[in-house]
């Protein structure tokens, strides 16, 4: 407890450059992206299902499919804050996973946020309810179950930093898919849309809102990051 708990030194400013710029490729190139997008979606839905336990809805299944869409089902008032939260929650999961990454290694607590996305994965599991979806979670689990075991401390912080930089920069992108999506008459029954129809405030608010926190955690994560 004591060795995850503790804190491992700041790699050098050269090294959260590169990791930065390992995940703006990862993010920009479309070739690239595609992949790497289930890590968004694993967080996206991990971020429904977190709040529709939180606000006392019963979370029955998530499911993560290979066009790196998702699906997390939940049960319990069809209006009210409850469900409005849990929908609200997907877009702004990945990049407050980041923000709150980037706060820990800012901190130099590089094990305790490899153990901790361990454990998160390890509860995603359980309600997780389709073949794609376990293989999904399984491989990403043991990525960070084996830098967590195998690795030493330079190769943990490498992986942490990428993988915390993924959620800030990955995290901002999604909501601008949707845009374009909508703009086009695609996602007819996107968060956003199902959110205006249960609150009345237009689904442009709510894009705004998603845009709103993905950008706002970059520039706090980059401030943790870089040491401003």
């Amino acid at each position: 407890m004591t060795e995850i708990l503790g804190t491992q030194p700041a790699p050098d400013q050269w090294i959260v450059y590169v990791t930065a710029a390992c995940a703006l490729a990862l993010v920009a190139f479309r070739t690239l992206w595609l992949p790497a997008r289930n890590a968004i979606t694993i967080a996206h839905e991990g971020g429904h299902g977190l709040v529709a336990l939180a606000t006392g809805r019963r979370l029955e299944a998530i499911r993560l499919h290979s066009d790196t869409s998702g699906l997390t089902v939940s049960r319990g008032r069809p209006t009210g804050v409850g469900v409005v939260l849990t929908l609200a929650a997907g877009y702004p999961a990945a990049p407050l996973l980041g923000l709150g990454g980037a706060a820990l290694l800012g901190t130099g607590h590089v094990t305790l946020l490899l153990w901790a996305a361990t454990a998160l994965l390890l509860a995603m599991l359980v309600m997780v309810r389709n073949a794609y979806g376990i293989l999904s979670v399984v491989l990403t689990g043991a990525a960070f179950l084996l830098v967590s075991w195998l690795t030493g401390p330079d190769v943990q912080s490498v992986f942490a930093y990428a993988v915390v930089w993924f959620l800030l920069l990955g995290g901002v992108r999604p909501a601008f898919e949707l845009q374009a999506k909508r703009r086009h008459g695609g996602a007819p029954d996107s968060d956003a849309d199902q959110l205006a129809g249960l609150t009345h405030v237009p689904a442009a608010v709510w894009l705004l809102f998603f845009h709103t926190v993905s950008i706002c955690c970059l520039i706090g994560g980059c401030r943790w990051l870089l040491r401003f």
